[in-house]
Parts: C-alpha cells; sequence; structure tokens
C-alpha cells in the first residue's frame, strides 16, 4: 500500500457511518437497502458511503440477480500500520533536503573562518556542531587523548568539554585513555 493509498484509506476511515457499514459488513455481505435499514439511513447516503469505501478498496461488490452485494475486502486490513509507517515515502528527499539545509545554516551560524564561534546551548544544534567537528577524525583510528584535544583546540579552546560532549553523544568512543571515532 503506498502512503497515498494509506492517507486516502485514513481519511475514508475517519467517519462514524462508514465505520458502522464496515462493522455491519464484517457480520455478513448486504445490499444498499439492507445496510440502510440497519444503520437507520437513508439508501443514498449508504450509496455515498460504500463508493467511498469502494473507491479506498475497503469493501468490494459483486453483482446478485438485480442487487449488488456488498462485503468487507479483509486483504486491505491485514496490513499493519507498521507495515504502512516503512513504506518509502515521496517525501523522504524533501525532508533530507531540508534536514542538510538545516545543518548547513547551524555551521554558518557557529563556525566562523573554521573556528567554533561558541557551543550551541540546544543540543541539536550542538550535535550538528560535534558532528562536523568529528570529520577530522579518522574512522577506525586511535587516538591519545592529547592528540585529540589537539584536533578539538584548531576548533575552539574548551576543547575538555567538546571531548566529554561528543563522548556522551556517542561519537567518539573512549577505552583505557585512547579515543576512537565510532
Amino acid at each position: 500500500m503506498t502512503e497515498q493509498e494509506s492517507i486516502a484509506l485514513f481519511k475514508c476511515l475517519a467517519d462514524k457511518s462508514r465505520i458502522q457499514i464496515l462493522k455491519s459488513l464484517m457480520q455478513e455481505e448486504m445490499y444498499v437497502e439492507r445496510l440502510a435499514e440497519r444503520l437507520g439511513l437513508t439508501p443514498s447516503t449508504v450509496s455515498f458511503h460504500l463508493k467511498k469505501l469502494e473507491d479506498v478498496g475497503a469493501v468490494k461488490s459483486r453483482k446478485d440477480q438485480y442487487y449488488n452485494m456488498y462485503s468487507i475486502n479483509d486483504d486491505i486490513f491485514k496490513v499493519s500500520i507498521l507495515d504502512i509507517l516503512k513504506e518509502k515515502s515521496d517525501e523522504i528527499d524533501l525532508q533530507k533536503e531540508r534536514d542538510e539545509k538545516y545543518r548547513k545554516k547551524v555551521i554558518n551560524s557557529f563556525f566562523e573562518y573554521g573556528k567554533l564561534k561558541s557551543i550551541p546551548s540546544q543540543r541539536k544544534k550542538e550535535r550538528i556542531v560535534l558532528e562536523e567537528i568529528a570529520k577530522s577524525f579518522e574512522k577506525g583510528r586511535e587516538y591519545t587523548e592529547r592528540e585529540v584535544n589537539i584536533i578539538i583546540a584548531d576548533f575552539n579552546d574548551d576543547f575538555c568539554t567538546i571531548r566529554r560532549d561528543m563522548i556522551s553523544e556517542g561519537i567518539i568512543a573512549r577505552e583505557n585513555m585512547i579515543y576512537r571515532k565510532l
């Protein structure tokens, strides 16, 4: 089920009458007049709702003599919400673009000529700044504390705070006074 189909289904299900129709169809297949009688609605109202439900695939119909018999489409309701959320979104590229734009804005705000002007107080912004500093470390290489301090000091004099924050954010790891980029 695509993202657009999921949205259409959820919009369609956001109506009490349609839910009542589905509940009735769970018990047995029915025709419009029978549903109208059972739910206390006019046949034209039931037809309108059935058309909406049929458009999103929630119900199916078959011809039986001169009646259209409606039944619930079990397959559409067997999809879990987690499966729907895992489906690739059309907006994923747009979200990535927005994230990258935000990262650049933060980096431009806090860095001047390659130096960190100040450590952001907002955790989200600080994380971006720390990740930018971490680009100076090679993945897999081991560093002494002195080497780490020298690299960080190229960005800001408060290397102790930045080193501690990089460890707490899981950007670098410290084990037996040896540091590694994660």
